[in-house]
């Protein structure tokens, strides 16, 4: 098989998990009677994608699974910028197709009328889960990609203990969204934000907008702060 087609598929099938398991925790269990995971259970799912998709996918593709990533590690020095385009376009195309079979689960109830409501995607405003404005949004999302940016590039530099950056990684993921969930139900991931929006019964896709800039300017900030201050290359 050709090496791009195995990457783009590893790109698709990692994005693919993590918007399924992470967004199917929210839609699916979270407010299932009698289970209920919440916040920390949601957050932990998202995390616990990110950690299995990296030692599946990872040594195919990097695992980046997120459009900012990607744009976060070519301005990092650890990625091409002539394979972004394709990545970028598995990772969307992933976070769409989990969405649609997700949607189709959610929907798949055959006791009484089903509302999808938000459909665990993001927003501001009257879309954010604690009514957030826009501002306060959009710094949370920069912020946390660009410390997000951080730790990928230390967990995975040559110095990094190694075989520990997939759950460096994971468990970073789960922290930013036990803090963010509450303000945006957290992206810093593009694509993740995309799949959910088109599916979703609210405005989310009028609030899409932010959570493709903030994100990739939060991975630009990130990946500058560490070459800057951090790396040794």
């Amino acid at each position: 098989m050709d090496s791009n087609l195995k990457k783009w598929s590893a790109e698709f099938l990692g994005t693919f998990w993590l918007t399924l398991g992470g967004c199917g925790s929210a839609v699916l269990a979270a407010a299932f009677p009698g289970v209920g995971i919440g916040l920390l259970g949601v957050s932990l799912a998202f995390g616990l994608t990110v950690v299995t998709g990296a030692y599946a996918f990872g040594p195919i593709s990097g695992g980046h699974f997120n459009p900012a990533v990607s744009i976060g590690l070519v301005v990092g020095k650890r990625f091409p910028a002539s394979s972004l385009p394709g990545y970028i376009i598995a990772q969307v195309l992933g976070a769409i197709a989990a969405s649609a079979i997700l949607y189709v689960i959610a929907t798949g109830k055959i006791t009484g009328p089903v509302d999808v409501g938000g459909f665990a995607s993001n927003g501001y405003g009257e879309l954010s889960p604690g009514k957030y404005s826009m501002m306060a949004v959009l710094l949370c999302e920069v912020v946390m990609t660009a410390i997000f940016l951080i730790v990928i590039l230390g967990a995975t530099a040559k110095k990094a203990a190694g075989g520990f950056g997939g759950l460096a990684i994971g468990l970073c993921l789960t922290l930013i969204h036990l803090v963010s969930i509450p303000v945006s139900n957290t992206s810093v991931n593009p694509a993740r934000s995309t799949g959910p929006a088109l599916f979703a019964k609210t405005a989310a896709m009028g609030d899409l907008w932010l959570f493709w800039v903030a994100p990739i300017a939060g991975a630009i900030i990130g990946a500058i702060l560490y070459n800057a201050l951090l790396s040794d290359d």
